[in-house]
């Protein structure tokens, strides 16, 4: 079909109505009769395996549909997010306290505890409690605890990252990843319940990894490490694509980062990290836009070419939050600009205005893989939370 004229990327009629367009997209299959979600979705919106069910989807649907119905008083989105939270609960959650990675037709086929993972869960608990449903409250708290016990290495100011179904065995790979999305589960922790533990472990988190860490790489961030967090710099370099550990810089990441500095700047101000977010953004961009085909590319090599030239949506939503937060703090019009320069790469390569959502990944050029539009992991978590980040902005 042909792609609809570009809105007003700033309006927040745009912004509300988009979200209500992915919300659509989802909104006849999602439910799955376990109780769960569905997490298998072809470009169509129809299910291509009803059985599968990833923590980072079960998780990342409840965090959905808890913020939408804050955001639209919708009631079965709040209905939705608790069944979710409890499925989490009743399938996902161990005996020995911590949420397997993966069950298969209502299995657990994958029982390591991945840090990544239970970030998630805190932030799904957070997202509950935020929208009214108060059973989710001793869940922050568990997990909390759990990665206290389980993960956090106070020498090290990080958390390590996977335990294998015992409890006992800690991997010796360390990454920024899941301490970035720690990062951001522990703002929201923050938010919902007001305890100083949860903005003082964020603020900590973001001085290790932004600037202490960063400082080994010209002030970018690194995503794989050794058990005494000294940059590995080779851990899957032939494996620039990986979906949670690729190697190289990832722009994507970068922008990220920024984004959470800068809502750490709203309850903690701290003009050195709010001028890093400026600094990680123009280094993402700089190093990580397709000057001949537009967009940003996955991943960036330490000699500044390509390792991979796959277009992501999420790193183009998280872009466009950093870039209008950014706009905010500076009032410097170049993020203004930059923002609409990425909405539109997105809105005609990357959202699809015939059934809805976005495309999960594209080629370098735009062309399409597959027809799969949200395989596990994939939840438009991203999209939706960039608009209602720069709803809260505007």
């Amino acid at each position: 079909m042909d792609t609809p004229v570009a809105p007003d990327f700033r309006s927040a009629n745009f912004l509300n109505q988009h979200v209500h367009s992915i919300l659509n997209f989802y909104e006849p299959n999602v439910r799955a009769p376990d109780g769960g979600f569905h997490q298998c979705f072809l470009d169509d919106g129809s299910v291509y395996d009803s059985g599968t069910r990833h923590l980072v989807s079960s998780t990342r649907f409840v965090i959905n549909y808890a913020n939408a119905y804050r955001h639209y008083n919708i009631k079965h989105y709040r209905e939705w997010a608790s069944s979710g939270l409890d499925f989490l609960l009743r399938k996902h959650r161990q005996p020995e306290g911590h949420y397997a990675w993966l069950v298969q037709d209502g299995v657990v086929t994958d029982n390591r505890a991945m840090a990544y993972g239970h970030a998630f869960v805190m932030l799904a608990a957070t997202s509950c409690l935020q929208a009214g449903i108060a059973k989710a409250e001793q869940h922050i708290d568990e997990i909390w605890q759990f990665m206290e016990l389980h993960f956090w290495e106070p020498d090290f100011s990080a958390y390590a990252d996977e335990l294998d179904s015992t409890l006992e065995s800690l991997d010796p790979y360390r990454g920024q990843n899941a301490n970035m999305h720690m990062c951001e589960a522990l703002i929201a922790a923050f938010e919902a319940t007001g305890q100083q533990r949860y903005l003082d472990r964020a603020c900590l988190l973001a001085q290790r990894f932004t600037i202490e860490l960063a400082g080994a790489h010209d002030g970018l961030i690194w995503e794989h490490y050794d058990v005494n967090w000294n940059s590995d710099m080779l851990y899957n370099i032939d494996k620039p694509d990986d979906l949670f550990k690729p190697w190289g810089f990832q722009p994507g990441h970068q922008v990220e980062w920024s984004k959470l500095l800068l809502q750490l700047n709203q309850h903690a101000p701290d003009k050195a990290l709010a001028n890093k977010a400026v600094e990680l953004f123009d280094a993402a961009i700089a190093i990580g836009w397709d000057k001949q085909y537009g967009g940003l590319v996955y991943g960036v090599a330490p000699d500044n070419t390509f390792a991979s030239t796959d277009k992501y949506f999420w790193v183009h939503a998280e872009a466009q939050a950093a870039a209008w937060r950014l706009y905010n703090v500076t009032r410097s019009t170049t993020y203004v600009d930059y923002y609409q320069k990425i909405w539109e790469y997105s809105w005609y390569n990357l959202v699809d205005h015939e059934h809805g959502a976005w495309f999960r990944v594209k080629q370098r050029d735009g062309s399409s893989y597959n027809t799969v539009k949200s395989p596990p992991g994939k939840t438009d978590y991203h999209t939706m939370g960039a608009c209602w980040d720069t709803l809260t902005q505007l």
